[in-house]
């Protein structure tokens, strides 16, 4: 008998629709994904801030907060990369069945990655954004100095450099941020929200 046979899942009594109810909004999970240097973060952390006067439940799961902790020990290659995003779509999904609106700022490069965080999510509960930034803007920001280090050699396995990017084909939300404000990004993600019927208008 394999280990697996001797686990059964544990049905709460408490259900996910009366947590739900509780917060006056549907929970979703928006899924940041986007270049190093692109802008996740920043829009992530301001869309949380204006979701939380619009007195939403929020919780945002941030790649370099979650590498310290959850996934320390997680290297970028191909596989731990991998690893990392499982990890993180599985705690993401817990918080959505908790009721919350949930953000996850990844690089998360891998398009089958993202359709596999996807998939354990219920219907319309994972809303993906891509936040496109050309690496040339990206490179030019360099927050981290980690694209100068990446060109020197000194980091393996970057993305956009040595390592793939694959470009959301059909995200539900496209943030340009090279030709908008972060005010005006938070204004789409926003407004995008209140029309899919996850916060009231």
């Amino acid at each position: 008998m394999s280990q697996d046979e001797n686990i059964v899942w544990h049905t709460q009594t408490v259900s996910r629709e009366q947590k739900q109810g509780h917060k006056g909004h549907k929970p979703v999970l928006l899924w940041y994904t986007g270049l190093s240097g692109s802008g996740k973060s920043t829009i992530a952390n301001a869309v949380e801030s204006k979701l939380f006067e619009l007195g939403c439940h929020t919780y945002l799961l941030d790649g370099d907060n979650v590498r310290m902790g959850l996934n320390k020990g997680l290297t970028f290659s191909d596989e731990d990369r991998i690893e990392n995003i499982r990890r993180i779509s599985e705690v993401a999904k817990l918080f959505v069945d908790a009721g919350l609106i949930v953000s996850t700022a990844f690089i998360s490069p891998f398009a089958t990655d993202r359709a596999q965080a996807r998939s354990i999510m219920a219907k319309g509960e994972f809303i993906e954004v891509f936040i496109d930034t050309p690496i040339e803007v990206c490179e030019s920001r360099d927050p981290k100095g980690l694209y100068k280090k990446a060109r020197a050699g000194e980091i393996p396995n970057f993305t956009g450099i040595s390592s793939a990017f694959d470009v959301p084909i059909s995200p539900e939300i496209h943030v340009k941020t090279a030709q908008q404000s972060i005010d005006q990004s938070v204004e789409q993600i926003i407004q995008c929200l209140k029309e899919k019927e996850v916060i009231k208008l």
